[in-house]
């Protein structure tokens, strides 16, 4: 099972790497009101992770 990063904008993939976030299951981790605020991160970047991480069975923590 691949819980890489789907492919995303290169801001977006910028503000995840920046916070430290490499793969799904590290994402997993996170609310995702949290990553709605890194800069460069845009609705459709939060609906592209939000659907690889039910691709993958998982889903952002809970507030």
């Amino acid at each position: 099972m691949s819980t890489d990063l789907p492919k995303l904008a290169a801001p977006a993939r910028r503000a995840l790497a920046s916070a430290g976030y490499t793969d799904l299951e590290q994402l997993a981790t996170a609310r995702e009101k949290d990553i709605a605020t890194l800069h460069g991160m845009g609705p459709n970047a939060l609906n592209t992770l939000r659907q690889a991480l039910q691709d993958q069975d998982l889903s952002f923590a809970d507030d």
